[in-house]
């Protein structure tokens, strides 16, 4: 691998995140609070640090597919690290295992926070907690691309190992246009949302603070009642709708954009992502009506919005699902794994792999009965590649063994089962609130801190989807030679 160049690219990625930081710290500023002074400490820290790493760089260098992995994990471990520095600093958190966790729960836009009195932080903490998320939404990486150009080709490694899905495709031919057309895209979502917020009643402020955790499907608020606090249909019906779109394929978003609104419903995984969350809700709402007696109306309202929430991996709430009956929650849990579409900026094992998954199973069965029969694996009418199917099954193995040790782990720390299930599952899905001690109306902060490493640990891996930090693991990854 080369070192050098790696160090060096990381360096820039380091420099313009110190750039990031500045800008709450000037609203931090602005407003007279004692937090500009960590903001601005943190953001020279990361500046100079990404300064001196960058004049690493050799004027031939060789980006392969170590390299990419290595900028891929280094950056978002990097960005992990320094971006706890604010909460360090500023003395909101009493520890840099909490700063940490909570830096790494923005980033990976899980939404899972240490904060018990969210509304007395002051604005430029709030504001840096959910740029986190915006930043983490998209891709930092993603980001980089659209901006370095320099890069060349094997800035292809960099994008497959972040951008989440079985498969990375590009928008556009050229890999630097597909990184901007995304982050344009996704930029024009956001302000769309925070005009329509505003009118629906928020302030800029929280209408900006919203909009980015909905957009990055991360669901940090500025309230400590989350959505719940404004009780408005109007608000709750944006955020379903911009929650739904963040959750879907942005590739799709712009094929839309260029040719026609008929090619959104002829994609089979955008449909089978919009009719889970349908048949969720509608079985929510008809368990609660029944079984609790909500009038339907109230229990519609609250199973769409919790439906689309968990679904999309944010973790907004405007109720207390810990408290509904058995069922719904371990729909809940459910809706938890499946996550939203590749393509996403949501969280789980994706749409796309559920539908492989069952695809292949189905063919299974079919070859039982048929040894000789051939028969391929179709998904929206084209043939899918065997090294896809044979990625699929390995992604969904490892998920789940990673699911099954990080659940032992945690409940040997002290949490019971449903405890752990639900933590684990909350962070290596990136959804945020889960059930018992970590459920929508509590926090990660009573955990201890070996829980809370564990739990850092399962939100990097669900963001990168796993094989992007797990191939540290690997030796040979570590060797020195160029020939990748």
């Amino acid at each position: 691998m080369d070192y050098r160049f790696t160090l060096s690219v990381l360096g820039r990625l380091t420099f313009g995140y110190g750039l990031c930081m500045l800008i709450p710290g000037l609203l931090s500023l602005y407003h007279g609070e004692a937090a500009w002074q960590a903001l601005f400490l943190s953001a020279f820290i990361s500046i100079v640090l990404g300064w001196g790493m960058s004049f690493l760089r050799r004027d031939s260098h060789h980006l392969g597919i170590r390299e990419g992995f290595a900028i891929v994990g280094g950056g978002w471990l990097l960005a992990s690290f320094l971006g706890a520095l604010p909460y360090t600093f500023a003395g909101v958190l009493p520890s840099y295992v909490d700063a940490l966790f909570e830096t790494v729960s923005g980033l990976t836009t899980t939404g899972a926070s240490v904060f018990t009195d969210i509304e007395s932080l002051p604005m430029g903490i709030l504001l840096w907690r959910s740029l986190t998320h915006w930043l983490g939404g998209m891709g930092i990486i993603v980001l980089f691309i659209a901006f370095l150009p320099e890069i060349g080709s094997g800035a292809i490694h960099m994008f497959r190992a972040e951008v989440p899905g079985p498969i990375a495709d590009r928008v556009v031919p050229r890999l630097r246009d597909t990184a901007l057309t995304l982050w344009a895209i996704y930029s024009l979502f956001s302000l769309l949302q925070i005009i329509l917020l505003m009118l629906a009643g928020m302030s800029l402020f929280d209408a900006i603070n919203h909009t980015f955790a909905t957009m990055a499907t991360g669901g940090f608020s500025t309230k400590n009642a989350s959505i719940l606090y404004y009780d408005s249909l109007a608000i709750e019906l944006i955020i379903i709708a911009f929650m739904t779109i963040a959750g879907g394929n942005f590739g799709l978003y712009f094929l839309v954009w260029k040719k026609g609104w008929r090619h959104l419903f002829r994609d089979v995984e955008f449909k089978v992502y919009l009719g889970i969350m349908a048949v969720a809700a509608l079985f929510i709402t008809a368990n609660l009506v029944l079984t609790s007696g909500l009038p339907v109306g109230k229990a519609l309202r609250d199973a769409l919005f919790t439906s689309s929430s968990i679904m999309t991996t944010t973790g907004f709430v405007t109720a207390d699902f810990d408290q509904w009956p058995a069922f719904s929650k371990l729909l809940l849990l459910i809706l938890m794994f499946i996550g939203g579409s590749a393509g996403s900026t949501a969280g789980g094992m994706k749409v796309v792999r559920l539908l492989l998954l069952c695809k292949q199973s189905w063919n299974e069965l079919q070859r039982d009965l048929h040894p000789r029969m051939v028969i391929n694996v179709k998904c929206a009418g084209k043939p899918v590649h065997a090294s896809v199917l044979q990625a699929t099954g390995q992604f969904f193995f490892v998920f789940m063994l990673t699911f099954a040790v990080s659940v032992l782990l945690v409940s040997a720390a002290g949490l019971d089962a449903w405890d752990s299930i639900g933590a684990v599952a909350a962070t290596l899905g990136n959804v945020g609130p889960g059930f018992g001690v970590v459920g929508p109306t509590q926090n990660y902060s009573l955990l201890s801190d070996f829980v809370k490493v564990v739990l850092t640990g399962c939100m990097l891996l669900g963001r990168l989807e796993l094989f992007t930090l797990l191939v540290f693991l690997r030796p040979e990854f570590w060797r020195t030679h160029r020939n990748w």
